[in-house]
């Protein structure tokens, strides 16, 4: 049998994931992606097409800035980087991803 694709992210759990990855420090957008892969275990396969897009609408909000820096295979790179805006945002979308999954575990639970 073949390996079972890995699982689709709900809606607007990408910035949850990408500012909370950033919550530790700089990182350019290869770094974010991998660092979501391995923290779940290779089970989220983050696409460029939806993290570089994504990473642009969080700059445009301000929840990120960037600067271009040079990445560990001293590749040129921008590092995208929580602003304080950001970390606001980043309280709001954890608290209703806890409450998106609690209300999905009560259900689960009772029906």
């Amino acid at each position: 049998m073949g390996k079972t694709p890995p699982p689709e992210l709900l809606p607007g759990t990408l910035y949850l994931l990408a500012l909370r990855t950033l919550r530790s420090g700089p990182l350019h957008g290869y770094a974010i992606a991998r660092r979501i892969r391995e923290a779940s275990g290779d089970a989220l396969q983050i696409e460029d097409g939806s993290l570089y897009p994504a990473l642009n609408r969080m700059l445009v909000k301000g929840w990120l800035e960037s600067e271009w820096g040079i990445s560990e295979n001293n590749r040129k790179a921008r590092f995208y980087k929580l602003t304080p805006l950001g970390r606001k945002q980043l309280e709001l979308e954890t608290k209703d991803f806890d409450t998106l999954v609690a209300a999905i575990q009560m259900v689960m639970r009772t029906v």
